[in-house]
């Protein structure tokens, strides 16, 4: 888990070392550092700052989080098993940050990517849900609490499935 900045710099002395070792005959070595540097290239485009974003998110530091975020430049390249993680915090952060548009977006893109349990798909789903209620589109909010239904989904979860159930038949 590296920064993008952290990653340079560990590149650049990757490279010095590489220099020094091919100058001084050290071919198996430079080798293998230059291995080390491809890896390093290769995990910033499949992995990013994903991870630290994450943590940052779970501590509630939606600024750290933001910030790691942004250095994703194209979340495209990231892997499956980044990629939801990546679009369900921008999505959160911008419901937190009042973008409902932009939150809706990143929602709809992680409730089309794969994920490992019922309950992770079902908050996406939930969150669909309130961002439908907010907009006063009805029939939509209704139609993500029937496919959130036939998940399996924690207590918590259906006791704001039925707040929102609440909510809808107040106004259809």
């Amino acid at each position: 888990m590296m920064t993008f900045k952290a990653r340079v710099a560990v590149i650049i002395i990757a490279l010095l070392l590489i220099g020094y070792g091919v100058y001084g005959g050290h071919y198996q070595t430079s080798i293998l550092i230059a291995g080390g540097v491809c890896y390093l290239v290769w995990s910033h485009l499949r992995e990013s700052s994903v991870a630290m974003a994450s943590d940052a998110f779970h501590k509630q530091n939606y600024t750290k989080a933001k910030l790691l975020l942004a250095e994703v430049k194209n979340p495209d390249r990231l892997r499956k098993g980044r990629r939801n993680i990546y679009e369900y915090m921008m999505g959160t952060i911008s419901l937190h940050e009042d973008r409902i548009d932009e939150a809706e977006y990143h929602f709809q893109l992680a409730s089309r990517l794969p994920w490992k349990k019922d309950n992770e798909r079902g908050m996406i789903l939930i969150n669909l849900a309130n961002i439908s209620l907010r907009k006063e589109a009805y029939e939509r909010a209704q139609t993500y609490i029937d496919v959130t239904k036939k998940l399996t989904l924690t207590e918590r979860q259906m006791s704001i499935i039925g707040k929102i159930q609440n909510e809808i038949s107040k106004h259809i």
